[in-house]
This record gives structure tokens, sequence and C-alpha cells, in this order.
């Protein structure tokens, strides 16, 4: 007895991932599209998804502000934001606000690509970065990450922080370029060096073809509190002459965060104990 097409048919598949896992398949489809947004089609097409299931789980996104609705389309929504901002340290904000003007003092200075960075962890974080039409082949964005042991401001951040520089060293060392240091030892001799210097170099370490100087901000207590950078392309920036101007904006840079921390110190003493 011949069966028929309704016995025949495939069952269907079934989706077994959790939903959690479904959420973050949409999320991370968005990608150029994260803020003009996407169509239900589309998001489902990117992550895999049925329609029906895509829908489902944005309709909680939804609900939950991290997705919201533009039209017909979803977008990433404010909520997303917000946890994202709180992943960082909330002294980042003051310390680029603070910073900013020094980070512009060095790009008038140097007409070359330059940065502000703090540590997270074993990695840096760009609060900011500045360039002109001669711009640098850098891997950095604003809000992104590196590893610290091959960029320049990494290193001389890890340098002045005697934790943050024992986890690099206890850690698996990636290897960016063939000039990345990616073994403890030698970390830790470029460490030892640069402690007694003062300043940082990234020459080809985290890109080919882009050589970096970099020196800290120290704030109270002689702590780094941020680092500042310059970055050109090898061969065509002399990042051992750029150091000295470095050098001299971020002790300018220093000593707004010493007042900064003096000013706060001020304003938290009740007016009859000054």
């Amino acid at each position: 007895m011949s069966s028929s097409p309704a016995a025949l048919a495939e069952p269907p598949v079934r989706d077994d991932r959790a939903a959690i896992d479904k959420a973050i398949s949409l999320l991370l489809c968005f990608g150029d599209q994260a803020s003009s947004g996407l169509g239900v089609s589309e998001l489902a097409r990117r992550s895999g998804l049925s329609k029906s299931t895509a829908f489902r789980v944005l309709g909680m996104l939804e609900r939950n502000q991290v997705v919201e609705r533009v039209g017909k389309d979803y977008r990433l929504g404010t909520r997303l934001h917000e946890l994202g901002r709180s992943v960082y340290a909330p002294g980042h904000a003051q310390i680029r606000d603070l910073l900013i003007p020094y980070l512009t003092d060095l790009y008038e200075l140097t007409r070359e690509t330059v940065h502000l960075a703090t540590l997270h962890g074993t990695e840096v974080v760009y609060l900011a970065k500045l360039y002109g039409h001669r711009q640098a082949p850098a891997p950095s964005r604003i809000g992104g990450r590196m590893p610290a042991h091959c960029t320049a401001v990494g290193k001389v951040l890890l340098a002045y922080d005697p934790d943050a520089a024992a986890a690099a060293l206890s850690e698996p060392l990636g290897r960016y370029t063939p000039r990345t240091i990616a073994d403890a030892a030698g970390l830790a001799a470029e460490l030892d060096r640069i402690r007694r210097e003062g300043v940082a170099f990234d020459d080809e370490e985290s890109r080919q073809g882009l050589s970096c100087v970099a020196v800290p901000v120290m704030g109270p207590g002689a702590r780094p509190m941020a680092a500042l950078s310059v970055a050109g392309v090898t061969g065509r920036i002399d990042t051992r002459r750029h150091a000295v101007g470095l050098r001299r904006v971020s002790a300018a840079a220093a000593r707004a965060l010493t007042r900064s921390a003096r000013s706060r110190a001020t304003r938290a003493v009740p007016p009859t104990e000054l």
C-alpha cells in the first residue's frame, strides 16, 4: 500500500537550543545594522531560527528593552547600551572627560593618531582616540578592548600595576604578529624596562605596519590612572622623538588628575571640619 504524501513528509526539525542561546544568536546578528534595524525575516535567516521563533524571542527581548521596534524592524535597545556601559569601571567616564583636553593637546603637538586608554583586568579599554588625515592602521576603537601585553598603552599600565602584571604573566599570551611578546619571561623583562624608563613601545606587536609609544598618566599616590599614546605607520613615525612631548603632556594630565582628586576630597569634608 502506497504511503500518502503526508506520511512521507519529513518531521519538523526541533531546535533544542535554550531560549538564552536563541536570544544571543539574534543579538549577535544585528552587526552594522544595530542602530538602523533589521526585519524579522532577515534576523531569522542570519540566526538560523524559524521566523516564528525569531518573532517570539524578539518579543521577549523587546519587553525587557533589550531591543526596540522601529516600524516593522528591530534594533538594539537602551537596556543593552546601559549594560554595556556598566561593564567598565564607573571612573572611566570621569577620566575620559577630564583628560580629553590633554589628548587634544597631544594630537595638536604630533598630528598623529593618539589614544587615551585605561586598564580593565589584563586588557586595555580605549576611552578616546583622535586622528587626522594620516590615519594609522590601528586596531583600536573607542570603547574597544585589546590584550594589554601587545599594546604600548597596555604594557605601560601593566608595568605600574603589580596585580594586573601578575595576572597577565600567568595567562597564555596570544601572538598577533611575529613581533608580539608571547612568552612570560620576555614580557616580564619588558615590564622591568618600562618601569626603569617610564615609556613603552609597540613595534608592530599588535599589528604589522603600526608603531606606537605610550606613557602612564599618574594619579594621586603615583597610581597609573590611564595611559596616553601616539601611533603611526612604521617607518614614517619616530616614536622615540614623540616620547619627549608625550611625557610633557602626560605630566600636565597627571597634575589635572591630582587637582581633581583634591577638589573632590575637599567637597566631601563637612564645612565645620575644614
